[in-house]
């Protein structure tokens, strides 16, 4: 199952991390250094939610940002009750 977001598309990106070493010049050093490269992952925050779609409620992935936005329509409460014994 991938995650990506119901609403906004929302996916994993790929980018990169750069890690480096060294004093900043203003701050009286050489200057920083890039040491190392490597890939990594921006993954969205992805939540399985219960809502209502097309007029069927069902499980959905969405961003956090779309539940922040208002975008998920939440279903209605239940309000049951067990049914009454008639041997009282």
């Amino acid at each position: 199952m991938s995650r990506v977001c119901f609403f906004t598309g929302k996916r994993t990106t790929a980018g990169r991390s750069i890690a480096r070493r060294g004093k900043a010049k203003y701050l009286g050093g050489v200057g920083r250094k890039v040491t190392g490269i490597t890939k990594r992952k921006f993954k969205p925050n992805i939540q399985k939610v219960r809502a209502v779609v097309n007029g069927k409620v069902c499980r959905i992935k969405v961003s956090a940002k779309a539940i922040r936005m208002g975008l998920v329509e939440k279903p209605p409460k239940r309000n049951y009750k067990p049914a009454e014994t008639a041997a009282g």
